[in-house]
């Protein structure tokens, strides 16, 4: 019951990690009431039953009360843990994606978001998921700091130029939800908005074969009048069949010259062979060690080669930075990512 009175006051819950967070803060906002009241009414009935009055003496001899210190001392350190042990349940799973996620790339500019599906397909300002499954976000920025905030899923997360942060959600509610950018980030600030459309397995069924999704016909809720082929698309003036992330990465590693350098079979050239080095370790040439190369090693070492060198490597990669966009450099992560 108090949970849901003060749900009334929030945005609706449209994930599972919405009505966790609801349900912790509803928690610490009734514990915070209850205190404050009887404080409050503590302080109040004290002033006036203690209130100074002609011919009566104060008490000056104070006595300690060791039942009531254990009881102030005791309760609010309880309290006090089982915040810390609820909320840190809460970050932990909000933060640690499940491994069958679907991946999704979010790219924040002045001032839109950009949106990249595996398949190569690519949207502005909108992003379908599916519900009842999770769903990652791989976000980063192309200019200054964005922010990347949708209310209904309770989940916000920066999007850093120059570096790949990740936020994931399972949306449970179908319908439209809005993203903004919570980071100011220029004059045009509070116009940067997206929409999540959070669709049913059978509509995303029929996405992920290529179909698309026409987002004015949502609401009809049949898959056959929401979804429409590529070729009816293409008929109305839209692009070709995309090529996958993998493909566009694959013809990017050739086209920069990165497999004059590096092999994607595994054998050694001037360079590591880029095949099995996502998620591998690797020695440095100071010392260091790296237990496993993520995104953002492997996009340093593209944009700036020569500030870790690889053990066994002099420093004869020139720098990338600037000279691939943040689309065509995800695409060409992707492949890397491929190549195991």
């Amino acid at each position: 019951m108090l949970v849901d009175i003060l749900r009334s006051t929030l945005p609706m819950a449209g994930s599972d990690v919405a009505r966790d967070w609801d349900a912790f803060y509803a928690f610490l906002t009734w514990t915070s009431t209850i205190f404050f009241v009887g404080v409050v009414a503590a302080m109040v009935i004290f002033t006036i039953k203690y209130r100074h009055r002609a011919g009566h003496k104060a008490d000056t001899e104070v006595h300690g009360n060791v039942p009531l210190e254990i009881v102030w001392t005791v309760i609010p350190t309880i309290l006090v843990m089982v915040v810390f042990v609820w909320g840190y349940a809460l970050y932990r799973d909000m933060v640690t994606a499940p491994g069958d996620s679907v991946e999704i790339k979010a790219i924040g500019k002045q001032w839109l978001w950009q949106f990249q599906y595996d398949d190569g397909r690519s949207y502005t300002n909108k992003v379908f998921v599916p519900v009842n499954r999770p769903v990652k976000f791989i976000i980063t920025s192309e200019d200054v700091l964005h922010s990347f905030f949708v209310p209904n899923m309770r989940v916000k997360k920066d999007a850093v130029p120059g570096r790949y942060t990740t936020v994931w959600f399972e949306a449970t509610a179908e319908g439209a939800h809005i993203v903004y950018c919570a980071e100011y980030c220029g004059t045009q600030h509070s116009g940067m908005l997206a929409t999540v459309y959070a669709v049913s397995p059978e509509i995303w069924r029929r996405f992920i074969q290529g179909r698309e999704i026409d987002e004015n016909k949502l609401a009809s809720g049949a898959a056959d009048e929401v979804t429409m082929s590529a070729a009816a698309t293409e008929s109305k003036g839209g692009a070709e069949r995309p090529i996958s992330l993998i493909d566009q990465g694959r013809g990017l590693v050739a086209s920069k010259g990165c497999v004059a350098c590096h092999s994607v079979d595994g054998k050694q050239g001037i360079g590591p062979s880029l095949k099995g080095i996502h998620g591998a370790g690797v020695d440095f040439a100071n010392g260091d060690h790296l237990e496993a190369r993520d995104l953002n090693y492997l996009r340093e070492a593209i944009e700036f080669p020569n500030a870790r060198l690889v053990k066994g490597y002099g420093p004869m990669m020139p720098t990338f930075r600037g000279m691939v966009s943040e689309t065509e450099l995800t695409a060409m992560l992707e492949y890397i990512k491929s190549l195991k």
